[in-house]
């Protein structure tokens, strides 16, 4: 099998896993018991905060640990935007491709009252500070824009717009679920005010994550109980996860150069070869994107089709459709750079990662060619658009 949607998810890497064994075998205890094997859980929990603050410039007391980068996206939104209208700002700036976790929470935060502002997306895949800066208003009270785009692999210009609402006062969220581990993320030098990671995106597991939150700026609760996190996430600590994400993390970063240039020649590669399929298209600036993400369209096809044949050929990808009440959407990512809902639904996703080799990047330029191929063989679309009936859109 030759597993190509890093995106998705990653194989837990042999340092996460080591160290969540250690904590499942030995410090098991209860953070916030007092007596010594507790002790010992809080001293791992501490640990493994200050080597995630190590890994992307914070200090450790701006480091609190969430069940997700979904979980510390929405803290951060919430608390920075309620904050704001506590001083009668309610104007949020964000993007119109930004993932489900910070949209749908603005989502709700316009239910309350907010108003959202989503900024238009250019076809390469790529927000401007000049765009950010032009829909900055008095009574903005956060912007919020994602590192690297999860369907395209777009890098969007982080520091560029961190100093720019570093210099207007309005607090700065960005996503980097899918920039951790994968680009240098240094949250002093790129002026971000909060900022949220994923461990299963870096080698590590499921269900942990992390919410960054600049010293002095709010921080509220989604989940009250106890006084874990320093009172801002009730609940014991999943240790384990906690241990092995920071463990991964650094595992990561510490081969972060020379893994983004191997996996920018295999991108490139893969590119080029697909670049050669007729009537197909990368989305995105070729360029400026994550090492390892390659993300087409394809003329004629359908992607979650194309997504099944890939996977008989034993190749593990995604595709920008998702199924949502019983209906094919297509991405509104896709949307969002100008694609047409037809060419939207035609997308694959290929994201590689440390295990995948050139004999992969080889066998995908194999199957995909025969298999976008053979699904044009049977659209009737297709034959309209080949007979001249309807027009090409690429």
């Amino acid at each position: 099998m030759i597993y190509a949607d890093h995106a998705a998810t990653t194989r837990p890497g042999p340092e996460a896993l080591c160290a969540m064994r250690v904590c499942l075998e030995e410090n098991w205890g209860n953070p916030s018991s007092l007596h010594q094997s507790g002790q010992r859980a809080a001293a791992a929990l501490e640990d493994a905060r200050r080597r995630v603050a190590a890994c992307i410039g914070a200090s450790p007391r701006e480091i609190y640990f969430t069940a997700g980068g979904s979980e510390a996206d929405n803290q951060a939104l919430c608390s920075a935007a309620r904050a704001g209208a506590r001083r009668g700002r309610t104007h949020i700036v964000s993007t119109a491709f930004e993932h489900h976790a910070v949209l749908h929470a603005l989502e709700a935060l316009a239910e309350e009252g907010f108003e959202v502002q989503l900024l238009d997306v250019p076809p390469d895949g790529v927000v401007s500070a000049a765009q950010v800066a032009a829909a900055i208003r008095a009574d903005t009270c956060l912007v919020s824009v994602m590192s690297a785009n999860n369907e395209l692999g777009t890098v969007q210009p982080v520091a560029e717009l961190g100093a720019l609402c570093r210099a207007r006062g309005i607090p700065f969220h960005t996503d980097a679920v899918q920039a951790a581990g994968h680009l240098p993320v240094d949250v002093a030098a790129q002026q971000v005010d909060y900022l949220a990671l994923s461990a299963h995106k870096f080698g590590g597991p499921k269900g942990a994550g992390v919410l960054y939150a600049r010293r002095g700026l709010p921080v509220a609760p989604l989940i009250r109980g106890g006084a874990q996190e320093r009172g801002q996430r009730g609940g014991t600590e999943n240790l384990p996860a906690l241990a092995g994400m920071a463990a991964a993390l650094e595992a990561s970063c510490r081969t972060l150069e020379a893994e983004a240039r191997r996996l920018t020649r295999l991108r490139d590669r893969l590119t080029d070869g697909l670049s050669r399929i007729p009537h197909a298209a990368l989305n995105g600036d070729p360029a400026r994107r994550l090492p390892g993400h390659v993300s087409f369209c394809f003329e004629g096809v359908e992607g979650e089709s194309l997504l099944l044949l890939l996977d008989e050929a034993g190749i593990c990808a995604s595709s920008g459709s998702a199924c949502t009440s019983g209906s094919l959407e297509p991405s509104h990512v896709l949307l969002a750079i100008g694609r047409p809902a037809e060419l939207a639904h035609g997308s694959l996703r290929l994201t590689l990662g440390p295990e995948n080799t050139e004999a992969d990047v080889d066998a995908i330029l194999e199957a995909v060619p025969a298999a976008v191929a053979r699904l044009r063989a049977m659209s009737p679309l297709w034959r309209d658009k080949i007979n001249g009936k309807k027009p090409f859109l690429l």
